[in-house]
């Protein structure tokens, strides 16, 4: 891939072509590009080519099988873990580095584990679990639920309601949408925020809008994205730009409401202008 030109071009058919399946892993990697535009994707590629072959070696056929070929390539043989100790690192969400470094967040691991299982044919898919990524392996009777950042263990549902109520007080109620699958778009969306909350955090709104800027080559038709980009834009002194994300805002909203706060906001930055 020619660093981040090729990898624009990738993520802009990504979004363009809304239902078609993509390499995820690769995907992620062409996100990487754009914080590391002078180094070769060849041995990241090879290294994911690597994890694929390695946990075909195995041969499984079972859930708990494939699950345990997989713990033993990624986590015994390659060394992969969760960074609990500095979970904030951006490190820790570009896929180059997660490689490099063999740790990062549970979404970054998710995708290893997602594009190493997919390589055998194994259905697997990450979930809509709220503040933590999980996995499930299989499908029918024989699922599992996964944790890619503690080892790939298997999170039993008295494990994820614990793990809810720890988040969300102990009136929270494991739910059916907890356990609904994300598309490959949402998880690269997913793993692209969480760069761009901790450069909001820095207040280095320049730098979070350009990573909420690859996150619209995905997903050009999130209304959401583009109203944050409008904001980011303001923040960091442009003006213009911001006006033009808040257009595109406009025009995707489906409500005669929506589009007049959407147009009063834009007139009152093109206030700013005058």
């Amino acid at each position: 891939m020619a660093r981040d030109g090729e990898a624009e071009r990738l993520l802009r058919h990504i979004g363009a072509t809304q239902d078609e399946p993509f390499d995820l892993a690769r995907a992620a990697l062409a996100l990487a590009t754009f914080e590391r535009p002078q180094v070769a994707l060849e041995r990241y590629h090879a290294h994911l080519d690597d994890l694929a072959r390695d946990v075909g070696a195995a041969g499984a056929t079972t859930p708990e099988a494939r699950l345990e070929a997989l713990n033993a390539t990624l986590i015994g043989a390659h060394g992969y873990t969760g960074d609990a100790l500095n979970y904030d690192d951006m490190q820790n969400a570009n896929l180059m580095r997660v490689i490099d470094r063999r740790k990062g967040l549970p979404v970054a691991l998710g995708i290893l584990y997602i594009h190493a299982a997919r390589a055998q044919g194994w259905t697997m898919a990450g979930l809509a679990f709220p503040g933590h990524f999980l996995l499930r392996l299989g499908g029918g009777n024989g699922r599992l639920v996964i944790d890619p950042f503690h080892g790939g263990a298997v999170m039993a549902p008295h494990d994820l309601r614990g793990r809810l109520k720890a988040m969300n007080g102990n009136d929270a109620e494991l739910l059916p949408e907890h356990y609904a699958e994300v598309s490959d778009r949402s998880i690269l969306l997913r793993l692209q925020n969480n760069i761009n909350l901790r450069l909001q955090r820095q207040q280095d709104f320049a730098a979070a809008s350009a990573v909420v800027g690859r996150m619209l080559m995905i997903a050009p038709k999130a209304a959401a994205l583009w109203r944050e980009a409008g904001f980011l834009s303001a923040h960091a002194g442009r003006l213009v730009a911001a006006i033009d994300a808040i257009e595109h805002y406009r025009d995707l909203q489906t409500t005669p409401t929506a589009r007049r706060k959407a147009e009063a906001l834009l007139q009152r930055m093109r206030d700013q202008l005058n």
